[in-house]
């Protein structure tokens, strides 16, 4: 028996030295598999514990930190120049590895309060395409808490700036389409832009139709 556990291993092995999608899928598999370990860990949720300090947070997230940059010390990560970038909103729920499925460093990511392109982020991805990007997303997501403050009528009140922000969010996306730099690499083939909302509770992308992206 241990004889066919060891030949299955290496079987196993050699499909995945030879075979990079299966590598890639392996490795997908084995990230989740972490993020669902530590997920269950009710024992060390130290962010929802309501007797918790904020110095005690920042101790524990310095802990972490040194955790994790002793284990990137140990195995170096490839250094990779991103060809997408993701424009998302800053919801704690999302997170752009799980949603790529991919940890590699191929991957600008923007986050802004309800996922707004202001003129800060419309020039740092513009300045992305011209050092190589050749795919944007630009996602919502459901149950966003800009989006549900941007419809009521006293957190309007309550939060002008955020708002100010929100009922300009089409807006802003347009003015980001018509900048030449864009609308030109668009033309050429160069740059594809996506719209996409994101379902908050399966980290699926919905791709959504604009009007500029009908042909």
């Amino acid at each position: 028996m241990l004889i066919g556990l060891g030949l299955l291993l290496l079987a196993l092995v050699l499909l995945i030295r030879f075979n990079p999608r299966t590598e890639f899928m392996l490795g997908g598999g084995l990230i989740n598999l972490g993020y669902r370990l530590q997920d269950r860990l009710s024992s060390f949720d130290f962010v929802h514990d309501e007797s918790i300090t904020p110095e005690q947070v920042w101790k524990e997230l310095e802990r972490q930190n040194e955790l994790a940059g002793g284990m990137r010390g140990l195995f170096p990560r490839t250094p990779r120049h991103p060809v997408v970038a993701v424009l998302a909103c800053m919801d704690g729920r999302i997170d752009v590895s799980e949603l790529v499925g991919d940890t590699r460093h191929y991957y600008y990511v923007v986050r802004t309060a309800g996922s707004v392109l202001s003129p800060a982020e419309q020039d740092m991805l513009e300045l992305a395409v011209l050092n190589g990007v050749k795919v944007i997303v630009l996602t919502t997501h459901t149950d966003c808490a800009a989006e549900a403050a941007a419809v009521d009528p006293k957190l309007r009140e309550q939060f002008p700036a955020l708002i100010s922000l929100m009922d300009e969010r089409v807006k802003r996306v347009e003015e980001f389409m018509a900048r030449p730099t864009i609308r030109d690499a668009i033309a050429e083939g160069k740059l594809l832009i996506k719209h996409a909302r994101i379902d908050t509770t399966t980290d699926r992308l919905v791709v959504e139709v604009q009007h500029h992206d009908a042909h």
